[in-house]
């Protein structure tokens, strides 16, 4: 009975409306936070809970909407849904209450349950995976399970009052993310833009892809190894830093970006995975001047993961509710209102501090305006039935 529900059909319905509502609300509550008004007192306090609940809270759930939709066409097997699917939602939404309103509890409840989203995720794709024998889609199963230690390391931080900790920690979740987008961009952003233009597509260059994908999977093992408490140099991680933003450019500038500005669902995908770059290019300065990489960061979160999750969400919440894939009014608005959102708090921040009050609040308003639009078009797609009349 519940597998008839819209909402339940494929994981892309409840997560991709979720995240976008539980993102406006948490840079709502952030945004009072930043005007001295303190709505919530969750675990571990309002800067950590924003920090967190950005990666774990958001990005987790869009993720997890993307990944076991997207398991099903690689698979050809029948994935979440129904029942299944919305007990996994159930988890996810516990995680959020509960660290949004901790209410006494023993501290490890809420770190347990929201610990259990990822590894749920990563077991239902690892059983599709193998049973499919897709085997270059294992790469996700590791990913997920750093997510989870980044996670866990996150908690114990708080629990142990280590600064140090979460910090490493929350780099090393925005690294893996950042992987994550070269992995699914690599696959989906020159094949997108060249179907949709008529273009020729360029072969990828194996070496170029190589080292694409090998320099920030060694960027992500620095980062972890620092978390581990292993002294690795400054320098040499900017030196990896540096490569992976070299050859991400260079990858880039061969998908056809620049005729693509007509089709926000297309420019969107390429300037998102531009700040990828321009992320791992600041954070690299930042090692090498010994500053805080927090511009970078946001450069990472914002531009790269905010942005491309806008895109991908809006073009998968089409295709797969067998709606035309074209771009919705307001779309192209909202997603230009992510960039400034992530130029105003990374670059233009980094090179003029003194305006920092005008630049966090533009940036939030900007997201919540942006994501506002995405829920004012999409959500009837999601809560409804594929206008094809298919399950799904």
């Amino acid at each position: 009975m519940l597998s008839r529900l819209p909402v339940a059909r494929l994981a892309f319905r409840p997560f991709f409306l979720l995240a976008a509502l539980f993102s406006v609300f948490s840079l709502g509550v952030w945004f009072a936070f930043w005007h001295g008004d303190i709505l919530l007192r969750p675990f571990g306090g309002l800067m950590f809970w924003h920090q967190h609940e950005m990666l774990f809270g958001f990005a987790a759930a869009v993720m997890a909407g993307f990944l076991l939709t997207a398991v099903q066409n690689w698979t050809g097997l029948p994935s979440l849904k129904g029942g299944p699917l919305l007990v996994l939602v159930g988890v996810w939404l516990a995680g959020r209450v509960l660290m949004a309103f901790p209410l006494g509890l023993p501290p490890w409840l809420p770190v347990l349950v929201d610990l259990s989203f990822l590894p749920v995720v990563a077991g239902v794709m690892a059983r599709l995976v193998v049973a499919a024998k897709r085997w270059r889609n294992l790469i996700f199963l590791p990913v997920l399970a750093l997510l989870t230690l980044g996670n866990l390391a996150m908690h114990l931080g708080v629990l142990n009052g280590n600064a140090e900790l979460i910090r490493h920690a929350a780099h090393l979740v925005v690294l893996l993310f950042s992987l994550l987008m070269v992995v699914v961009g690599g696959r989906v952003i020159a094949m997108f833009t060249a179907n949709r233009l008529g273009l020729t597509r360029k072969s990828p260059i194996p070496a170029l892809e190589h080292v694409s994908l090998g320099s920030v999977m060694a960027v992500v093992l620095g980062q972890l190894l620092v978390m581990l408490g292993v002294a690795v140099p400054d320098g040499f991680l900017a030196v990896l830093m540096g490569l992976a933003a070299l050859a991400n450019a260079v990858r880039l500038s061969r998908w056809g970006g620049l005729h693509s500005w007509r089709e926000p669902l297309l420019w969107g995908l390429h300037l998102s995975y531009a700040f990828i770059p321009l992320g791992l290019a600041m954070w690299a300065l930042a090692l090498l001047g010994g500053s805080r990489a927090d511009a970078a960061l946001h450069a990472l979160t914002i531009g790269g993961m905010g942005t491309m999750m806008l895109a991908m969400m809006a073009r998968v919440s089409l295709g797969h509710t067998a709606r035309p894939i074209r771009t919705l009014p307001g779309i192209g608005v909202a997603l230009g209102l992510m960039v400034a959102s992530a130029l105003l708090r990374s670059p233009v921040l980094a090179l003029f501090p003194q305006i920092t009050h005008w630049t966090y609040n533009l940036g939030i308003i900007f997201w919540c305006l942006a994501y506002a639009i995405f829920l004012f078009h999409y959500t009837g797609p999601l809560l409804s039935a594929r206008a094809d009349g298919k399950d799904g």
